[in-house]
């Protein structure tokens, strides 16, 4: 018998069936990638998905007095970066001058020494120290002393004469700075302290910094 001879009831009952037998074999297809899992909680009888959002972060406009105060320390943080290398290196040879001067007490062979020595020290720092800036100069001579135990004018004074060393400075007062620079790595030069201290593990620099005078 045909089908188009089939009542209409029992082809209504054959495409149930028909759709039953295609659901269940796609349902018997299904694989791992058909399914999430996903975490959920219960909240007043509502189940809801449990998810852990990403941190938001809002940040405030700056004011005017922070820029200035971030500018400022970026500023003394390079100057820092720049010059203590230089520092550093003169720290070595005015120690090491320092100490052999200790067993020279012949006041020409003293001046023979300190003149051979300051031939070293001019070929060493003259060229990159004409290229740094006064405010560069300032914390170069705060680091000098740092390394050294002596502010720059009782260097020159030693090393020269104290006549040299008040023409040095009188210089310096018109670049608005001062030779006789202190250092106070505790207070008022804390912040160069750390910046110091953070060169050194950047660059694995161990420390020589003297604090006996000449």
């Amino acid at each position: 018998m045909s089908l188009y001879n089939v009542p209409i009831l029992l082809k209504r009952i054959l495409l149930v069936v028909f759709i039953t037998l295609s659901c269940k074999a796609a349902s018997a297809q299904i694989g791992i990638y058909d399914t999430l899992q996903i975490r959920a909680i219960v909240y007043e009888g509502d189940t809801i998905i449990l998810s852990t959002l990403s941190n938001i972060y809002v940040y405030a406009q700056l004011t005017d007095a922070q820029k200035k105060a971030i500018a400022k320390y970026n500023r003394l943080r390079n100057a820092v970066y720049v010059t203590y290398p230089y520092a550093r290196k003169a720290g070595i040879l005015m120690n090491d001058i320092n100490y052999k001067l200790r067993s020279i007490n012949d006041n020409k062979l003293r001046k023979r020494y300190i003149n051979s020595r300051e031939k070293e020290l001019k070929k060493e720092f003259t060229t990159p120290l004409t290229n740094l800036s006064v405010y560069q100069g300032k914390i170069l001579m705060k680091l000098i002393n740092r390394e050294t135990g002596d502010n720059c004018y009782e260097i020159i004074k030693e090393y020269k004469s104290g006549l040299t060393a008040r023409i040095y400075q009188t210089v310096a007062f018109f670049f608005d700075t001062n030779l006789k620079q202190s250092y106070s790595p505790n207070d008022e030069d804390r912040v160069i302290e750390r910046i110091v201290q953070e060169v050194q593990r950047l660059y694995g620099y161990t420390e020589i910094a003297k604090r006996s005078s000449l």
